[in-house]
């Protein structure tokens, strides 16, 4: 069998959690509590197979329009999830940091990410990027502004602006963009997702809820990823 050519970087909308959790006859939080689980399991196995970067889409602009009791669950998960984060980043040496409009979070929120970053910004395992308060569109826009105050200050003509100036000035600024991006539970959309680094990604969907997600799975959508043309967009022949 032909050597698995792994991707560099690996991008997750990880679905399903409620979902899943309601299959079972448990609340939906019960669901966001595996899948933290989870992402601990697929973050150390990713390293293992040589991925250097994993970006997981974790909570959304739009997620605030979930039920107020379902919000503060998460808001909890998601502290519990930076203290046990900081620990598993000691442990794998992993680089850890985090995408978003941060100034939507808590002042606790917003410390333990500062906490979580410095403590981790020289670690050479795993880069991890997690992705909160995020929306691709709002990191577009938030990008577009830096650039205005550049312009009002002349540190940058606005007939200039080159590709390279916007990554720059986006979140994922100095990260190479995703080769494969896998999506969770049949669906079949990006849901506003890093609309720009997107733009040559392979697309991976799965059925399988993000809790059920495993090294198999991945290994799967790796396998999938193998069989892309990368030069042309095509399916290899066999």
């Amino acid at each position: 069998m032909e050597e698995l050519k792994m991707p560099r970087h690996v991008a997750i909308i990880l679905d399903g959690n409620g979902r899943w959790a309601k299959a079972k006859g448990m609340p939906r939080n019960y669901g966001h509590a595996q899948g933290a689980k989870t992402v601990e399991v697929i973050c150390e196995e990713a390293y293992r197979m040589g991925i250097r970067y994993l970006t997981v889409y974790a909570f959304s602009t739009e997620n605030w329009n979930r039920p107020p009791k379902e919000v503060e669950a998460l808001m909890k998960l998601l502290r519990d999830y930076m203290k046990t984060c900081l620990k598993t980043a000691e442990k794998n040496r992993m680089c850890v940091r985090v995408l978003g409009d941060k100034t939507g979070l808590d002042e606790d929120i917003r410390s333990r990410i500062r906490e979580l970053e410095e403590a981790t910004k020289n670690n050479d395992g795993l880069h991890f990027q997690i992705a909160l308060n995020y929306g691709g569109r709002d990191e577009i826009c938030r990008c577009m502004r830096r650039l205005g105050e550049k312009i009002e200050k002349g540190e940058l003509e606005a007939s200039g602006i080159s590709e390279e100036d916007i990554s720059r000035n986006l979140d994922t600024a100095g990260l190479p963009e995703p080769d494969l991006l896998i999506r969770t539970c049949g669906e079949q959309r990006i849901s506003n997702f890093l609309l720009w680094q997107l733009a040559y990604t392979e697309f991976y969907f799965t059925p399988v809820a993000w809790p059920d997600f495993s090294k198999e799975e991945l290994l799967k959508a790796v396998e999938a990823y193998n069989k892309r043309d990368r030069r042309y967009g095509l399916v290899k022949e066999e």
